[in-house]
């Protein structure tokens, strides 16, 4: 019976979420039905991974709901993961993902 060894082989591609990798500020932009659960719902997919937002800002305009979440600390792969599970949401309509740390840079200037 032959020995048991390790193997030594070099990973087959980058880890995406290792703690090296770029992070930044990101800002989620939903549009949703008003459900009554839906923040719940969108909220547990950051809660699930141990993050806890920066900001949430909820407007309620006759049926629909607009969400913005801004959340610091994710790798851009990462904020991309939970936009796409974020629009598999029952009752999302659209969600759209964008780098937060420009728009404070230009709010930050603008009241300058």
């Amino acid at each position: 019976m032959p020995h048991l060894e390790a193997v030594n082989t070099a990973p087959t591609r980058a880890d995406v979420w290792n703690a090296g990798n770029a992070h930044s500020r990101v800002r989620y932009q939903l549009l949703a039905e008003a459900e009554p659960d839906l923040l719940c719902r969108a909220l547990n997919l950051f809660a699930l991974q141990f993050l806890t937002p920066q900001e949430v800002h909820v407007q309620r305009e006759e049926d629909l709901l607009m969400v913005d979440i801004v959340i610091d600390g994710l790798s851009w792969h990462r904020a991309q993961v939970i936009a796409e599970k974020l629009r598999n949401l029952i009752s999302v309509c659209s969600v759209e993902l964008q780098h937060a740390d420009s728009a404070w840079v230009e709010a930050a200037q603008a009241a300058g």
